[in-house]
């Protein structure tokens, strides 16, 4: 027997509207999760901006410092830091120099001794 239409009418049917609401919620989430999304990449693209300016000012900073620190320790400067200063300090004399040979010494192991051997002023 078939079903009466007025008893069809009244009842609920949950399979469509659970269909509805689910699709609704999948746009919705859908939606919100895109606009989020973009929000995120326009932040993160801030960010970039922020930090590629303080790389750019920290590499003229480290520019400066460069030049300033070949400038102090040209010859010049120093010779001219050392006459305001009056330190008295002057080019080594040659009786104050000792020149090292890369020569092997026969019956020696260690260089560092016979180095020593020629500043006390004994011999090889």
């Amino acid at each position: 027997m078939a079903k009466n239409r007025r008893n069809q009418a009244a009842e609920i049917r949950f399979g469509p509207v659970i269909k509805v609401v689910f699709l609704c919620l999948l746009i919705g989430g859908s939606a919100i999760g895109y606009v989020w999304q973009k929000n995120q990449i326009a932040r993160l693209g801030d960010q970039i901006s922020e930090l590629d300016k303080k790389v750019k000012a920290a590499t003229k900073e480290n520019q400066v410092l460069a030049d300033q620190v070949a400038i102090l320790k040209s010859p010049v400067k120093i010779d001219r830091r050392v006459k305001e200063l009056k330190l008295g300090l002057g080019p080594a004399q040659p009786q104050q120099m000792v020149w090292l040979t890369n020569q092997p010494v026969r019956g020696e192991s260690n260089a560092g001794e016979l180095a020593a051997r020629r500043l006390r002023g004994g011999t090889p």
